[in-house]
């Protein structure tokens, strides 16, 4: 995805199972993240530390959205055992990944196999990509994001 290029036209079930079309968003600042697995380490931290924000990414106009390949099963469970107040979606088919660019090959321990990428995507009110970041470390990233919305206003 390139700097500028609109929100794919993509719908995906959120925990409770309803659909969410992220070209509904239109009109809001949109932060879009991308993580492995539900209830892993990182992947916990990661949906914890927007939660705590998500009041911060409120007043700025802005929704949380967080997507993995897990099921909506999986994500209501995440959701309610860690207290999550970002939407998680599923992606079970991968076709948001494929479009955001975020399924890649990965290697651990000299093994190759495809995962997502940890990634983010801002998008401003009109849906266009405002900012990505690649390859997200954890600590420190929600923080960063906040302060990426604070500066599109």
């Amino acid at each position: 995805m390139q700097t500028g290029a609109p929100i794919p036209a993509i719908a995906l079930p959120d925990a409770s199972g309803e659909p969410q079309h992220l070209t509904s968003f239109k009109g809001r600042k949109l932060v879009v993240y991308f993580y492995p697995k539900d209830d892993t380490p990182g992947c916990t931290t990661e949906a914890k530390d927007f939660s705590a924000l998500a009041e911060a990414f409120g007043a700025e106009g802005a929704t949380v959205i967080g997507i993995s390949r897990d099921t909506v099963a999986k994500h209501a469970k995440f959701s309610a055992k860690h207290d999550l107040s970002v939407r998680l979606l599923s992606d079970e088919d991968g076709r948001a990944c494929e479009a955001f660019g975020t399924w890649v090959e990965k290697s651990l321990y000299g093994r190759k196999y495809m995962g997502i990428e940890r990634a983010t995507f801002l998008f401003d009110a009109q849906g266009n990509l405002a900012r990505e970041w690649r390859k997200v470390r954890v600590k420190g990233h929600a923080d960063a994001v906040i302060e990426a919305v604070r500066a599109l206003s």
